[in-house]
């Protein structure tokens, strides 16, 4: 990679994984499968790889393992393949962050391209009327954050090459795919020409709302500095994303958040 994240980790794409320097602990990857996240697609019955994606949950530093848990906070990593999932790009299922148990709110996700190029696509709601939307595009070392209660879905923007991504999260994560699956995906569809360029298609299960694309805002207001990774940051500062966890001390920002 040409992104150094601030963690002794390296993706691997042949077999998607990772694999972990002495000084960094990380689990065995969770897959998900073609055949996991069909019911998500514009054609649920495309051709496409096999494993679409890897996930880890929870890495780091093995010196700040115990600081993580007790702030509540979770750094997860996530590699995919390389290719198309029929007309459209490899990317994930959409969804919420549903409602913490600790915090009693949906939680916002920071995310950090590390290598290939993404779109972090957002709407407000998943219900009839999406909201705004949003289509945010990344390269590595640029930073997108999701705010609490948004549905979104991260894709790969190239799909001659595979996307790995960092995010900070919350330990008591979980996921709420309900709205989305009952509107056959999110607002609008990501789709590709033969050339490989990004095209957007209106899913009429919801009410129209004009799809904004633009490239990822500053975030000053919540801590990120240009040249610095998001590890490298939590370093700095440990308290610097307890908004994750904790959304409310954030409340100003996600009331009238622009991505």
């Amino acid at each position: 990679m040409t992104f150094d994240p601030g963690l002794d980790i390296l993706p691997k794409t042949e077999r998607l994984g990772f694999e972990y320097g002495p000084d960094t602990f990380g689990p065995e990857v969770e897959n998900r499968f073609l055949k996991d996240i069909r019911a998500s697609l514009k054609d649920p019955r495309c051709d496409g790889p096999e494993v679409v994606y890897s996930i880890a949950m929870d890495v780091g530093k093995k010196k700040h393992k115990e600081l993580l848990h007790k702030l509540h906070l979770l750094y997860g990593v996530v590699t995919y393949a390389a290719g198309r999932l029929g007309k459209e790009p490899i990317r994930s299922q959409g969804h919420i962050h549903s409602i913490s148990p600790y915090t009693n709110m949906s939680t916002p996700e920071v995310y950090e391209i590390w290598q290939g190029k993404a779109i972090i696509y957002m709407q407000e709601t998943a219900k009839d009327n999406p909201g705004r939307c949003y289509a945010v595009e990344a390269e590595p070392g640029e930073v997108v954050i999701v705010p609490p209660g948004w549905a979104h879905a991260t894709i790969s923007a190239d799909p001659d090459q595979p996307l790995t991504f960092g995010a900070w999260c919350i330990r008591e994560y979980s996921f709420d795919y309900d709205e989305v699956r009952e509107h056959k995906g999110l607002a609008w569809f990501p789709v590709l020409d033969e050339k490989g360029n990004m095209t957007w298609q209106r899913n009429e299960n919801y009410e129209y709302s004009d799809l904004i694309e633009k490239k990822p805002g500053k975030y000053e207001n919540l801590g990120i500095e240009k040249g610095k990774s998001i590890y490298q940051l939590f370093e700095e500062d440990s308290d610097r994303f307890l908004y994750v966890p904790k959304p409310e001390l954030k409340k100003e920002v996600w009331e009238c958040f622009v991505p």
